[in-house]
């Protein structure tokens, strides 16, 4: 196991539209941090994959539905609610204005992922990637065409968790590396068989890159290395299956 573990910021990738080539950019960025190595995961924001993908939806092209109306309450936009209802598969709890839905790709989440946070400019809002395994495996794809190495890649977003106060961010979508280390048969320092412990290693990754994304600091993505987490791994590997949902 590794005994020192880096995080990189990668600076200097600028604000992003839709059809950028965001690869050719985080590679850029890259080389002025001192380059690539073999091992490294380049953590990604969501937000910074889904503008470059043109997942942008302007308020004032959406019609609230009675549905949305209803859950926006007093306090929330009912075109934005009505965004988070067209994301989501359920909605799984409500308190006007937060809605908590289940999005078609299985994650359970404020706002299906729809955010209005360093959105591009007032009136719009940021949607997840529609697929972002596809998005995190074109990234690593492209970065291994411009550097010649392929990383490990995360497409991280902050999540909250039920059972804890604030947010973490947390793998999307998993290219390159273990997604979740299943350590079920094996034995501890004392002998003692694991029985149910699987990691969440691509989330414990994507947490720690956060530590340089922030939310306020201009730079959408980050280099760890020292990892050791090459794999084939996927950000569905993370999924709860709904039979082991506690919390539904």
């Amino acid at each position: 196991m590794p005994c020192e573990v880096r995080v990189i910021g990668l600076a200097g990738v600028p604000e992003l539209e839709e059809g950028d080539d965001l690869g050719l950019l985080l590679a850029e960025a890259c080389g002025r941090a001192g380059g690539l190595d073999h091992g490294d995961v380049v953590v990604v924001a969501q937000k910074a994959v889904s503008k470059a993908e043109g997942r942008i939806v302007h308020l004032a092209s959406v019609d609230p539905s009675p549905r949305a109306i209803e859950l926006a309450g007093e306090e929330g936009d009912p075109r934005q609610v009505e965004v988070i209802l067209r994301e989501s598969a359920e909605v799984v709890r409500s308190r006007a204005p937060l809605v908590i839905a289940r999005t078609p790709h299985g994650f359970v989440c404020a706002s299906a992922g729809v955010d209005a946070s360093n959105a591009k400019g007032p009136e719009t809002v940021i949607l997840l990637p529609v697929d972002p395994d596809a998005s995190a495996a074109g990234l690593r794809e492209r970065l291994a065409e411009l550097t010649g190495i392929a990383p490990g890649v995360i497409v991280s977003d902050s999540f909250g968790r039920a059972w804890r106060q604030g947010t973490t961010d947390v793998a999307l979508g998993v290219a390159g590396l273990t997604a979740l280390r299943d350590l079920r048969g094996s034995h501890d320092a004392v002998g003692y068989e694991l029985r149910s412990t699987l990691i969440a290693v691509a989330d414990e990754i994507a947490g720690a890159a956060e530590l340089v994304l922030g939310k306020s600091t201009g730079i959408p993505a980050a280099i760890v290395r020292g990892a050791d987490v090459a794999g084939e791994g996927s950000g569905q590997d993370l999924v709860m299956p709904r039979d082991r949902d506690l919390f539904p």
